[in-house]
């Protein structure tokens, strides 16, 4: 497939330097000239790029010695459906995790507060 994309695209490079060469010709016909054949090269980096990127993946999951048949793929996040015009309410704070307090999360929290208060004092 890749051989066959770069023939086609030196035979089109070979057009446009006949059209260059003809009376009519330009320099948009030359930059073509040059452009054909890295077009025709593309599918063949492309073909090695692939054979390159499973073989490492194939060394990595060799490898890793362990077995991921057993895992399952991550599954995407369900999309809520299309709301129809409301008003989204903002989510609120996160739990403190094991009982300890989130000095970040309070110190955010209290900006919050007062950036409300300059809102309510207007």
């Amino acid at each position: 497939m890749s051989l066959a994309s770069l023939a086609l695209c030196c035979g089109l490079a070979w057009w446009q330097w006949e059209r260059f060469s003809s009376a009519s010709g330009t320099f948009q016909n030359l930059g073509y000239v040059l452009q054909w054949p890295l077009f025709g090269l593309f599918p063949a980096f492309m073909f090695w790029r692939i054979r390159k990127l499973r073989r490492q993946a194939a060394e990595q999951e060799a490898g890793s010695g362990e077995d991921h048949a057993d895992v399952p793929a991550p599954r995407p996040e369900a999309r809520p459906e299309a709301a129809v015009s409301t008003p989204t309410a903002t989510p609120g704070p996160a739990p403190a995790r094991d009982g300890e307090p989130d000095d970040e999360l309070a110190a955010y929290n209290r900006y919050l507060a007062e950036l409300n208060a300059r809102d309510q004092a207007r």
